[in-house]
């Protein structure tokens, strides 16, 4: 698990263009922060607000290649790019966002439109683009007199407003899109409405309670467009009439999806008041999540459908819904804080749980993958899951209406926020994937900035500038909190680094390793001068009464700045040397997970489909329905069976490291999509033994982990690991047996 970081967002913690120079190669802790500018290639965050290191590039500006491309191109062919034809929630005839009088939809529409729309704008899909319109222009013709949009429900005679807080999403990408200025007026409307309503009736439902942050998300976007100072109070009334995200040691409410969504809202609040310990409360919401129900690898947790006490092993797991969702705040997060540690708890998820949850073709998903995971059948396995319905495990299209309609944003925003823009006019690569930028650099210049890379799959991120013309701007790349040794060359030349702390550059070196301390770090040291004690394992800068230890190796967790006059042509070359780790989940009996590089790694169970129709409500959820003369069977369910054992025990030594772990390096393959076992393009072998007891409950759900008394087989065993999110079956955090040779 990665664990998150909260740092002073203060101006002394951030870099200058005047302190760096041209032509100049320095270790960051942040993007530099500049909250006003003559410059302004990309909406920043306007004063008063505060944060907005990073700022997203419009849709459309970053080009994924490679894998990811490949998921999207699957995606289209798939549920999200279908389901117009599929779901009788989108069904045009009497749908509430294209009639006033409409009687469906409500939720449904907003949460396929979102992923939809930025899917259809990436790939520059005309027949995607001209469907995404029908809708928009629904929701733009149909407005109210008093500023509402779309459909006008009430509960128990309150206003009910949370699917136009995801409506609102939908509208942001497409204005980025369009330039449609009537997603302006239509937003601005609706904002001025929000503030009519008095607080006893307002985010008073359910959803819409626990997850006002998203509206609070959608006022800050229209304030950086507009300036319109009018607005603002609406953050401080939708915090007010939030759920309480800011408790200590406690959440208000622990269904899974609204804590992936909820859990950032103090963030959000934050870029309103400044205030840095609602910031800190988001960093500690994740973290608290994760300590209570998240003891377990691919960065999720262990909610089901709501966290229960006594229900944490690794057999537990995630809404398809909650997964997105947290990828979705950890981009903002990224945005909002410039924390690289958001692009690494993305990618955790991104790279080893997402895949998990779908069909390789993307025309089904799953309700709930979890970590440990031996069966993906359509038995109602509670209590064992926390839902008293079938349909939980099994791949389905209709694996429910929610997750459904939702899935599908998941890969488009991902791949929106690969590359995003800093405040000092230059570029961040953020999340790493081949694509191609275009964007605007310094005083508004166009660059291409084209990545090519098989990452996580390889360690080498190959990045080339293409510029009509010389152009000086900053260049930031992230360094993953995994990555030892981390290095890179300009036109294959290795860069000596420059370190910078308060306003003094240093270099240390310890032994053979190199050492590097952030400018700006550590806090607290203010501008004093600077000495260094050197150590046989680590360097500890200190100024005389506050010291901090940095540990022996690069910089992980922090950025490369390449500030320098960029030419036609010139090549950054990124190393990111993978090696394996593991992580133990003492909550979880001490059990053992493994990684290589940013992927998790399971254990390769043998796969077998059955195919079964997706309207046999004895293996799907009852709460989808089909639109009329579609034809199922081009929709199949299926459940996946171990054809396998996988009841294994990990070999490990004293330090709980497995034993004898080898990679086997496998060719890229042919269809450009490693996400499969049959296709991932390596292997890791390593010893286990047999744990004879451990196999299926009462209900038919894999069991909860053994406990160190449970009998091992004596014989040791070959286990074949391959990254997570190539499997659909899976044991990834391990019982263990120790070994010593």
């Amino acid at each position: 698990m990665v664990a998150l970081r909260a740092l002073c967002l203060t101006a002394s913690l951030c870099l200058t263009l005047a302190a760096v120079g041209e032509n100049s190669v320095t270790v960051v802790d942040r993007p530099a922060l500049i909250r006003q500018s003559s410059i302004n290639n990309y909406p920043r965050y306007r004063v008063p607000l505060h944060g907005g290191y990073l700022l997203k590039l419009p849709v459309g500006q970053v080009q994924p290649k490679g894998w990811l491309r490949e998921f999207l191109l699957r995606q289209r062919a798939g549920l999200n790019g279908q389901l117009g034809t599929v779901s009788a929630w989108l069904e045009k005839s009497n749908n509430q966002w294209l009639s006033d009088s409409g009687d469906h939809g409500w939720e449904e529409v907003p949460y396929w439109l979102r992923g939809y729309a930025s899917l259809a704008y990436i790939l520059d899909d005309e027949e995607m683009k001209r469907e995404a319109q029908v809708w928009f222009e629904g929701v733009l013709t149909h407005l109210k007199a008093d500023g509402f949009l779309g459909p006008k429900n009430t509960s128990n005679g309150r206003p009910e407003v949370w699917a136009q807080m995801i409506m609102l999403w939908a509208l942001q990408t497409y204005y980025e899109y369009s330039g449609d200025t009537r997603v302006i007026d239509a937003m601005t409307n609706y904002f001025k409405w929000e503030l009519t309503v008095p607080d006893d009736l307002f985010l008073e439902d359910y959803w819409e309670n626990k997850r006002g942050g998203d509206n609070e998300w959608s006022v800050i976007w229209l304030y950086n467009r507009t300036g319109d100072e009018a607005l603002l109070p609406l953050i401080q009334k939708l915090h007010a009439n939030t759920a309480n995200w800011m408790m200590k040691d406690d959440l208000p409410n622990w269904h899974g999806v609204n804590v992936a969504q909820g859990f950032r809202e103090p963030a959000t609040y934050y870029v309103y008041t400044g205030e840095e310990q609602a910031l800190q409360c988001a960093y500690d919401n994740h973290r608290w999540m994760r300590e209570c129900y998240g003891q377990v690898p691919g960065g999720m947790y262990g909610a089901d459908e709501n966290a229960r006490a006594g229900y944490t092993d690794p057999r537990q797991g995630a809404e398809t819904c909650a997964i997105v969702e947290q990828m979705a705040s950890d981009e903002i997060l990224m945005g909002i804080t410039g924390d690289p540690a958001w692009a690494d708890h993305c990618e955790d998820v991104a790279f080893n749980t997402l895949p998990a949850a779908l069909t390789p073709d993307m025309r089904a998903l799953r309700y709930i993958t979890s970590p440990n995971m031996a069966v993906s059948d359509g038995k109602n396995h509670a209590p064992s899951i926390d839902n008293n319905l079938r349909g939980m495990l099994s791949m389905s299209p209709f694996s429910s209406r929610c997750c459904q309609h939702n899935h599908g944003m998941g890969w488009p925003y991902f791949a929106e926020h690969l590359v995003m823009a800093t405040t000092d006019n230059g570029l961040a690569t953020m999340l790493y994937a081949a694509n191609e930028t275009t964007a605007l650099v310094a005083d508004g210049k166009t660059v291409r900035l084209i990545e090519d890379t098989n990452y996580p799959f390889e360690e080498e991120i190959r990045l080339t500038i293409h510029t009509e013309a010389p152009v000086t701007f900053p260049l930031y790349l992230r360094i993953p909190a995994w990555a030892k040794d981390a290095s890179l060359t300009i036109n294959g030349e290795a860069q000596p680094v420059t370190v910078r702390c308060s306003a003094q550059p240093i270099t240390v070196s310890n032994g053979s390793k190199s050492v590097t301390v952030p400018e700006g770090s550590p806090e607290g040291l203010g501008s004093q001068p600077v000495t260094v004690s050197n150590g046989s394992k680590s360097v500890t800068v200190s100024n005389g009464s506050k010291s901090v230890t940095v540990p022996e190796g690069s910089p992980e967790g922090l950025y490369f700045r390449v500030n320098r006059m960029w030419q036609e042509g010139d090549k950054v070359v990124l190393q990111l040397p993978m090696t394996f780790s593991r992580q133990v989940w003492l909550k979880n009996k001490s059990s053992v997970s493994v990684n290589y590089g940013p992927l998790t790694l399971s254990l390769r169970i043998g796969e077998e489909y059955r195919q079964r129709d997706s309207r046999d409500h004895e293996i799907v959820q009852d709460d989808s329905h089909w639109q009329t003369g579609v034809d199922a069977s081009l929709w199949p369910a299926y459940e996946i069976f171990a054809t396998t054992d996988w009841n294994y025990a990990l070999c490990v030594d004293a330090n709980d490291m497995p034993l004898d772990l080898t990679i086997q390096r496998k060719a890229w393959p042919a269809d450009n999509f490693p996400f499969t076992p049959e296709s991932v393009p390596f292997e890791v072998t390593a010893k286990g033994r047999k744990i004879p007891s451990w196999g299926f409950d009462a209900t038919g759900m894999t069991a909860p982990l053994p406990t160190a008394f449970d009998a091992h087989d004596s014989k040791e065993q070959p286990l074949t690991l391959i990254p997570m999110g190539a499997t659909r079956l899976r044991i990834t955090a391990f019982p263990h047996t120790r070994l010593t040779h």
